[in-house]
């Protein structure tokens, strides 16, 4: 079960969702699924790039932990490479802080043809910031007009805009934070900050409810994710994907049959002129 989010000013309340997937969900079952969903996806993708009508962008929030990275690598692994990009947003830059907020998100939107992928993405800009009080109230309140405005001029323009908040509870982060220090292949993860972050918990909680319900859209809805089981996290987000690109496949289809029929004209012109 996945909780979607599709209208703004929606209240939401994260201590009402699960972190867990629903009883009875078995792991084998849901393995097969991801699967078979994966097969669908790799082909939508490529209907996608070849039709060059639309793009996607996929952005996934979530606290520390909440398994960003995983989700990449467990969804994205059914994807093509050639048409697929991945970028991470830390701590902005010097030439990036000169520039409005916005600025070093655009530039990594998807080309048409293309699926971007936000690890973190312009929602720190009334996460964080907001938490550590980096600016002003009214500074970052108006951002969430900016996002809105943001997100439909890319739908405007073609881009199939999907939103993930990898929702984790604050036990199983705990669980994982401390994986870290045990395993020596984990040891590089650790971060201070991330233990100094838990201290904000109920703040970051209530800046990511006012967040996902103040960007929520029909044209660019969030989806929140029972995330602490990573195999059930990971097939909720490719099932969603899968659904939302679903409705395009006639209409990309019809394109590819249109450039094959234009192909093969330019090709049989090319061999009569021989």
């Amino acid at each position: 079960m996945d909780f979607t989010i599709d209208k703004q000013g929606e209240k939401v309340r994260l201590d009402a969702i699960p972190t867990e997937p629903p009883k009875n969900t078995d792991r084998d079952e849901a393995k097969r699924e991801l699967e078979t969903i994966g097969e669908e996806l790799f082909d939508l993708q490529d209907l996608l790039w070849g039709a060059k009508m639309n793009s996607v962008l996929i952005v996934l929030q979530g606290r520390d932990t909440a398994g960003k990275d995983g989700t990449i690598k467990g969804v994205a692994g059914f994807l093509n490479p050639r048409g697929v990009t991945v970028t991470s947003f830390g701590v902005p830059s010097e030439e990036e802080r000169e520039h409005d907020f916005l600025w070093r998100i655009h530039r990594h939107t998807p080309r048409k043809g293309e699926l971007a992928i936000f690890n973190r993405s312009h929602y720190e800009d009334v996460l964080v910031v907001r938490v550590n009080k980096l600016v002003p109230e009214a500074l970052w309140k108006e951002r969430y007009g900016h996002i809105r405005d943001f997100e439909e001029l890319l739908v405007e323009h073609g881009t199939i805009v999907l939103k993930f908040f990898l929702h984790i509870s604050r036990e199983e982060q705990e669980k994982r934070l401390l994986s870290r220090e045990k395993e020596p292949r984990k040891a590089w993860k650790i971060n201070a900050g991330d233990w100094e972050d838990r201290e904000h918990w109920d703040d970051y909680t209530k800046a990511y409810e006012e967040a996902l319900s103040r960007t929520a859209s029909k044209q660019a809805p969030w989806t929140i994710v029972p995330g602490d089981t990573k195999w059930y996290r990971n097939l909720v987000v490719a099932r969603a994907v899968v659904e939302a690109l679903r409705p395009y496949r006639d209409t990309w289809q019809k394109k590819l049959d249109e450039i094959g029929v234009s192909k093969k004209a330019e090709l049989e012109a090319w061999r009569k002129g021989r």
